[in-house]
């Protein structure tokens, strides 16, 4: 066992490339990550690692070993669970990075139903608009809405997140509602700051687009702060459905725009490829892919059904 958990540290360190990060994650004091990677080390007869104050980086020995090492200690966890569950108790920690937009109002009752379901699995929530690396971070599974940019990683679509732009109907009675996308420079525009398009919005209608340079007079990484500023009256916002779509059930705020499309996004789990068959994330994975199985998410279904939202979708 000892082995086994050195090997673990091993993998560890060599992902997140810093002994101090393996300690945090392992949840161990940086020396017995320390004295982990010594020992196994001079079972081997060779170093793991080129160590300096700044780097650390895999030596030959380190890189020869780093995969049949990662891949033992996925298939070692992966056993242990599986006998857990023989017993009727999956258990451990489960990891997970998430989007606050996604979290606030949609994932708690996930949460809630997985850990009825699998009590003794305790879940570790991450929840910030950060784009992490899951591997570096120790996380067991990401929930994003940008491609990833890693082999080493694995994407799994949920479901379709659409944005629209919208405002309240007080807002749009004292300074109009605009008709075009050229209109939405007469008024004071709240835009997400992190899609990779920056200030360029691409607006789709009957096959043709039109391409604009907006500029934000509130410029921010939270869409529920965006929300809260549209039913402040202070302006037209642009958020996901998910987001938006109470507010305009309920008619405090109204959709504008709405023969125009933006591209959709899609919210995904993603995961290291290393973790594919990891017991505990595939049950959760399950679980979420239940969750919003049968076509539409239930927000889009309801604006779609008032004829406020297209079904069609334009690929981001």
């Amino acid at each position: 066992m000892d082995r086994l958990q050195n090997i673990e540290t091993f993998v560890r360190v060599a992902q997140t490339q810093s002994f101090a990060e393996a300690a945090r994650q392992l949840r161990v004091a940086r020396s017995v990550v320390t004295t982990r990677i010594q020992q196994l080390e001079d079972y081997l007869g060779a170093p793991l690692f080129h160590r300096s104050t700044r780097v650390v980086r895999l030596s030959e020995t380190g890189q020869a070993f780093l995969a049949d090492c990662t891949e033992l200690v996925g298939r070692a966890n992966d056993i242990v669970d599986q006998m857990r569950d023989v017993k009727g108790a999956p258990a451990g920690n489960l990891r997970l990075h998430a989007l606050p937009g996604f979290v606030l109002g949609h994932l708690a009752q996930v949460l809630r139903d997985f850990q009825e379901r699998y009590p003794e699995i305790t879940l570790d929530v991450s929840v910030s608009d950060a784009m992490i690396d899951p591997v570096k971070e120790g996380m067991d599974c990401v929930l994003q809405i940008f491609p990833t940019t890693s082999e080493e990683l694995v994407s799994r679509r949920l479901f379709p997140v659409r944005r629209v732009f919208c405002a309240t109907p007080s807002y749009l009675k004292k300074h109009g509602i605009p008709r075009h996308p050229n209109d939405l420079f007469g008024h004071r525009l709240g835009l997400y700051s992190k899609y990779p398009s920056r200030d360029k919005w691409t607006f789709y209608r009957d096959g043709d687009k039109t391409t604009l340079e907006l500029k934000a007079a509130m410029l921010t990484n939270s869409v529920h702060l965006l929300n809260e500023y549209a039913l402040e009256n202070a302006g037209i916002v642009c958020v996901p459905t998910l987001v938006a779509a109470n507010g305009v059930l309920d008619g405090r705020l109204k959709l504008v725009l709405c023969d125009y499309q933006l591209s959709t996004f899609w919210l995904s789990v993603v995961y290291p490829r290393t973790l594919r068959g990891a017991y505990k994330l595939r049950l959760f994975i399950e679980a979420l892919s239940s969750s919003f199985a049968g076509g539409e998410p239930p927000w889009d279904q309801a604006l779609i059904e008032q004829g406020v939202l297209s079904k069609t979708l334009i690929e981001a």
